[in-house]
Protein backbone atom coordinates (compact mmCIF):
# COMPACT_ATOMS: atom_id res chain seq x y z
CA UNK A 1 0.00 0.00 0.00
CA UNK A 2 1.15 3.35 -0.36
CA UNK A 3 0.61 6.89 -1.58
CA UNK A 4 0.33 8.14 -5.38
CA UNK A 5 0.98 11.36 -7.31
CA UNK A 6 2.63 13.55 -4.12
CA UNK A 7 2.86 16.30 -6.29
CA UNK A 8 5.20 19.34 -5.49
CA UNK A 9 7.55 22.26 -6.32
CA UNK A 10 11.17 22.29 -4.57
CA UNK A 11 12.52 25.97 -4.99
CA UNK A 12 15.90 26.42 -3.92
CA UNK A 13 17.74 30.04 -3.76
CA UNK A 14 21.34 30.85 -4.42
CA UNK A 15 21.22 34.50 -4.33
CA UNK A 16 19.09 35.99 -7.10
CA UNK A 17 18.98 33.17 -8.99
CA UNK A 18 16.78 30.39 -8.43
CA UNK A 19 16.43 26.80 -9.28
CA UNK A 20 13.02 24.57 -9.73
CA UNK A 21 12.35 21.14 -9.21
CA UNK A 22 8.63 19.82 -9.74
CA UNK A 23 7.93 16.08 -9.19
CA UNK A 24 5.66 13.91 -8.89
CA UNK A 25 6.06 11.06 -6.20
CA UNK A 26 4.17 7.38 -5.35
CA UNK A 27 5.95 5.67 -2.63
CA UNK A 28 4.39 2.26 -1.60
CA UNK A 29 5.39 -0.40 1.28
CA UNK A 30 5.02 -3.34 2.39
CA UNK A 31 4.88 -4.53 6.00
CA UNK A 32 6.32 -7.56 7.94
CA UNK A 33 3.01 -8.42 8.85
CA UNK A 34 -0.40 -9.11 6.71
CA UNK A 35 -2.78 -8.16 9.91
CA UNK A 36 -4.31 -5.06 8.93
CA UNK A 37 -5.40 -7.28 5.97
CA UNK A 38 -6.42 -10.43 7.99
CA UNK A 39 -7.38 -9.54 11.28
CA UNK A 40 -7.81 -5.70 11.12
CA UNK A 41 -4.98 -4.82 13.17
CA UNK A 42 -3.98 -1.53 12.37
CA UNK A 43 -0.79 -1.25 14.89
CA UNK A 44 1.77 -1.91 12.47
CA UNK A 45 -0.03 0.72 9.68
CA UNK A 46 1.86 3.51 8.59
CA UNK A 47 -0.56 6.11 7.51
CA UNK A 48 -0.68 7.86 3.88
CA UNK A 49 -0.87 10.73 4.81
CA UNK A 50 2.53 10.29 7.18
CA UNK A 51 3.96 8.65 4.17
CA UNK A 52 3.35 12.06 1.76
CA UNK A 53 4.34 14.25 5.04
CA UNK A 54 7.84 11.89 4.63
CA UNK A 55 8.21 12.79 1.21
CA UNK A 56 7.82 16.74 1.30
CA UNK A 57 10.27 16.73 4.91
CA UNK A 58 12.64 15.08 2.87
CA UNK A 59 12.53 17.51 -0.25
CA UNK A 60 12.51 20.25 2.41
CA UNK A 61 15.26 18.80 4.12
CA UNK A 62 17.83 17.36 1.45
CA UNK A 63 16.80 18.93 -1.64
CA UNK A 64 16.70 17.01 -4.73
CA UNK A 65 20.26 17.05 -6.84
CA UNK A 66 18.70 14.70 -8.48
CA UNK A 67 16.14 12.26 -9.19
CA UNK A 68 17.82 8.92 -8.25
CA UNK A 69 18.82 10.56 -5.31
CA UNK A 70 15.32 11.63 -3.72
CA UNK A 71 13.97 8.06 -4.31
CA UNK A 72 16.78 6.80 -2.25
CA UNK A 73 16.41 9.17 0.73
CA UNK A 74 12.60 8.19 0.34
CA UNK A 75 13.87 4.57 0.79
CA UNK A 76 17.10 4.69 3.42
CA UNK A 77 14.36 6.50 5.83
CA UNK A 78 11.63 4.38 5.69
CA UNK A 79 14.12 1.27 5.79
CA UNK A 80 15.82 2.98 8.66
CA UNK A 81 12.91 4.66 10.73
CA UNK A 82 10.03 2.40 10.77
CA UNK A 83 11.27 -1.70 11.95
CA UNK A 84 8.19 -2.60 10.48
CA UNK A 85 8.60 -1.96 6.92
CA UNK A 86 9.76 -4.87 4.84
CA UNK A 87 9.89 -3.81 0.99
CA UNK A 88 9.53 -0.38 -0.11
CA UNK A 89 9.34 1.30 -3.17
CA UNK A 90 9.80 4.84 -4.97
CA UNK A 91 8.94 6.20 -8.19
CA UNK A 92 9.73 9.70 -9.03
CA UNK A 93 8.98 11.96 -12.00
CA UNK A 94 10.19 15.48 -13.16
CA UNK A 95 7.80 17.98 -14.73
CA UNK A 96 10.61 19.30 -17.14
CA UNK A 97 11.21 22.86 -16.64
CA UNK A 98 13.58 24.45 -18.33
CA UNK A 99 15.42 27.93 -17.88
CA UNK A 100 14.50 30.33 -20.09
CA UNK A 101 17.52 32.13 -21.74
CA UNK A 102 16.91 35.67 -23.86
CA UNK A 103 19.43 36.62 -26.47
CA UNK A 104 21.50 33.54 -25.32
CA UNK A 105 21.15 34.89 -21.76
CA UNK A 106 19.87 32.69 -18.95
CA UNK A 107 17.36 34.27 -16.90
CA UNK A 108 17.96 34.06 -13.12
CA UNK A 109 13.98 32.99 -11.84
CA UNK A 110 11.96 32.20 -14.97
CA UNK A 111 11.24 28.83 -16.66
CA UNK A 112 9.42 27.34 -19.28
CA UNK A 113 8.08 23.73 -19.73
CA UNK A 114 9.48 21.79 -22.57
CA UNK A 115 7.81 18.59 -23.96
CA UNK A 116 11.36 17.16 -24.81
CA UNK A 117 10.30 13.82 -22.44
CA UNK A 118 9.63 13.18 -19.05
CA UNK A 119 12.56 11.85 -16.47
CA UNK A 120 12.08 9.01 -14.41
CA UNK A 121 13.33 6.73 -11.48
CA UNK A 122 12.43 4.18 -9.09
CA UNK A 123 14.52 2.59 -6.26
CA UNK A 124 13.37 -0.14 -4.47
CA UNK A 125 14.51 -2.15 -1.35
CA UNK A 126 14.01 -5.30 0.31
CA UNK A 127 15.24 -5.52 4.19
CA UNK A 128 18.65 -6.85 4.24
CA UNK A 129 18.74 -6.80 0.12
CA UNK A 130 20.84 -4.30 -1.90
CA UNK A 131 18.91 -0.96 -2.55
CA UNK A 132 17.72 -1.36 -6.51
CA UNK A 133 17.75 1.46 -8.72
CA UNK A 134 16.10 2.42 -12.28
CA UNK A 135 15.73 5.54 -14.32
CA UNK A 136 14.34 6.62 -17.74
CA UNK A 137 12.91 8.40 -20.34
CA UNK A 138 9.37 8.94 -21.39
CA UNK A 139 6.67 10.77 -23.68
CA UNK A 140 9.53 11.81 -25.75
CA UNK A 141 8.45 12.02 -29.56
CA UNK A 142 10.59 12.00 -32.30
CA UNK A 143 10.40 12.04 -36.05
CA UNK A 144 12.41 11.80 -39.28
CA UNK A 145 11.19 12.66 -42.28
CA UNK A 146 13.53 9.92 -44.69
CA UNK A 147 15.97 7.12 -44.25
CA UNK A 148 13.68 5.05 -42.94
CA UNK A 149 11.66 2.10 -44.43
CA UNK A 150 10.64 -1.13 -44.17
CA UNK A 151 10.74 -3.92 -46.86
CA UNK A 152 10.96 -7.79 -47.04
CA UNK A 153 8.55 -8.41 -44.58
CA UNK A 154 6.33 -11.63 -44.47
CA UNK A 155 3.42 -11.80 -46.74
CA UNK A 156 0.34 -14.17 -47.09
CA UNK A 157 -3.25 -13.47 -48.46
CA UNK A 158 -4.04 -11.30 -44.86
CA UNK A 159 -1.14 -8.91 -46.16
CA UNK A 160 -2.37 -5.13 -47.80
CA UNK A 161 0.58 -3.34 -46.79
CA UNK A 162 2.90 -1.90 -49.44
CA UNK A 163 6.97 -1.78 -48.91
CA UNK A 164 8.33 1.10 -48.63
CA UNK A 165 11.85 2.26 -48.87
CA UNK A 166 11.11 5.94 -48.12
CA UNK A 167 9.17 7.11 -45.38
CA UNK A 168 8.81 8.88 -42.29
CA UNK A 169 9.68 7.42 -39.06
CA UNK A 170 7.77 8.81 -35.97
CA UNK A 171 7.08 7.42 -32.17
CA UNK A 172 6.36 8.63 -28.99
CA UNK A 173 9.74 6.26 -27.07
CA UNK A 174 9.90 4.69 -23.30
CA UNK A 175 13.32 4.01 -22.05
CA UNK A 176 13.91 1.95 -18.90
CA UNK A 177 17.21 1.00 -17.64
CA UNK A 178 18.44 -1.12 -14.65
CA UNK A 179 21.49 0.10 -12.74
CA UNK A 180 22.04 -3.39 -11.31
CA UNK A 181 22.93 -2.61 -7.19
CA UNK A 182 23.38 1.15 -6.71
CA UNK A 183 26.46 2.72 -6.13
CA UNK A 184 27.79 6.37 -5.97
CA UNK A 185 26.78 7.67 -9.65
CA UNK A 186 26.60 10.73 -11.12
CA UNK A 187 22.88 9.82 -11.87
CA UNK A 188 22.23 13.50 -13.61
CA UNK A 189 25.46 13.16 -15.73
CA UNK A 190 24.67 9.40 -16.83
CA UNK A 191 20.69 10.19 -17.44
CA UNK A 192 21.97 13.06 -19.89
CA UNK A 193 24.42 10.57 -21.84
CA UNK A 194 21.59 8.16 -22.31
CA UNK A 195 19.06 10.46 -23.72
CA UNK A 196 21.83 11.95 -25.76
CA UNK A 197 22.75 8.34 -27.21
CA UNK A 198 18.71 7.57 -27.78
CA UNK A 199 18.83 10.99 -30.21
CA UNK A 200 22.23 9.81 -31.78
CA UNK A 201 20.66 6.32 -32.34
CA UNK A 202 17.84 7.29 -34.14
CA UNK A 203 18.83 9.92 -35.95
CA UNK A 204 21.94 9.32 -37.25
CA UNK A 205 25.08 11.53 -38.62
CA UNK A 206 23.22 15.55 -38.90
CA UNK A 207 24.10 16.05 -41.92
CA UNK A 208 23.17 12.54 -43.55
CA UNK A 209 21.53 10.47 -41.18
CA UNK A 210 20.99 7.20 -41.13
CA UNK A 211 18.74 4.21 -43.22
CA UNK A 212 16.69 2.46 -40.56
CA UNK A 213 15.17 -0.84 -42.14
CA UNK A 214 12.20 -1.30 -39.35
CA UNK A 215 11.00 0.35 -36.37
CA UNK A 216 12.45 -2.94 -34.24
CA UNK A 217 16.04 -1.98 -35.97
CA UNK A 218 15.78 1.75 -34.32
CA UNK A 219 15.31 0.39 -30.66
CA UNK A 220 17.93 -1.89 -30.78
CA UNK A 221 20.42 0.40 -32.57
CA UNK A 222 19.58 2.41 -29.39
CA UNK A 223 19.80 -0.19 -26.85
CA UNK A 224 23.32 -1.49 -28.30
CA UNK A 225 24.78 2.25 -28.08
CA UNK A 226 23.64 2.81 -24.43
CA UNK A 227 24.96 -0.09 -23.64
CA UNK A 228 28.63 0.50 -25.14
CA UNK A 229 28.94 4.18 -24.02
CA UNK A 230 27.35 3.91 -20.43
CA UNK A 231 29.23 1.23 -18.37
CA UNK A 232 27.06 1.92 -15.83
CA UNK A 233 23.81 0.38 -17.39
CA UNK A 234 22.97 -3.33 -17.14
CA UNK A 235 19.92 -3.79 -18.40
CA UNK A 236 17.66 -1.25 -20.86
CA UNK A 237 14.16 -1.80 -21.68
CA UNK A 238 13.02 0.09 -24.99
CA UNK A 239 9.02 0.83 -26.13
CA UNK A 240 8.64 2.44 -29.48
CA UNK A 241 5.17 3.61 -29.60
CA UNK A 242 4.53 4.39 -34.00
CA UNK A 243 3.04 6.85 -35.53
CA UNK A 244 2.01 6.35 -39.31
CA UNK A 245 1.44 9.15 -41.79
CA UNK A 246 -0.34 8.61 -44.93
CA UNK A 247 -0.21 10.62 -48.16
CA UNK A 248 -3.05 12.93 -48.80
CA UNK A 249 -4.64 11.88 -52.46
CA UNK A 250 -5.01 15.44 -54.14
CA UNK A 251 -5.81 14.32 -57.54
CA UNK A 252 -9.40 15.42 -57.50
CA UNK A 253 -8.32 18.98 -56.60
CA UNK A 254 -5.67 19.12 -59.12
CA UNK A 255 -3.08 18.62 -57.51
CA UNK A 256 0.38 16.34 -57.44
CA UNK A 257 1.04 15.59 -53.97
CA UNK A 258 4.69 14.14 -53.58
CA UNK A 259 4.56 13.38 -49.98
CA UNK A 260 4.29 16.83 -48.81
CA UNK A 261 0.76 16.51 -46.79
CA UNK A 262 0.13 13.96 -44.76
CA UNK A 263 -2.06 12.60 -42.19
CA UNK A 264 -1.17 10.85 -39.06
CA UNK A 265 -3.06 7.63 -38.48
CA UNK A 266 -4.76 7.95 -35.21
CA UNK A 267 -5.47 4.40 -34.54
CA UNK A 268 -4.78 1.50 -34.65
CA UNK A 269 -0.97 2.02 -34.02
CA UNK A 270 2.12 -0.14 -33.93
CA UNK A 271 4.34 -1.03 -30.82
CA UNK A 272 7.66 -2.44 -30.60
CA UNK A 273 9.36 -3.38 -27.60
CA UNK A 274 12.85 -4.98 -26.42
CA UNK A 275 14.92 -5.51 -23.43
CA UNK A 276 18.60 -5.74 -23.64
CA UNK A 277 20.80 -6.76 -20.88
CA UNK A 278 24.71 -7.61 -20.36
CA UNK A 279 25.13 -11.43 -20.42
CA UNK A 280 26.96 -10.97 -17.03
CA UNK A 281 24.16 -9.21 -15.46
CA UNK A 282 21.64 -12.18 -16.12
CA UNK A 283 24.32 -15.09 -15.24
CA UNK A 284 24.77 -13.28 -11.86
Amino acid sequence: YGKNTIKFLRLHKDGKKHFVKEVEVCAHLRLTSPQEYLEGNNSLVIPTDTIKNIVLVLAKKNGISSLEQFAIDICNHFMTTFCQVAYVKTYVQEVPWQRLHEDGVPHIHSFICVPDGIRFCEAEQCRNGPLMVFAGIKDLKLMKTTQSGFEGFYKNEHTTLPERHDRILCGELFCKWSYGECKDFDFNCIWKKIRECILEAFAGPPDCGEYSPSYQKTVNRIQMLVLSRVSQVQVIEVVLNNTFYNVVDMKNLGLTNDKEVLVPVEAPYGSCACTLGRKKFFEA
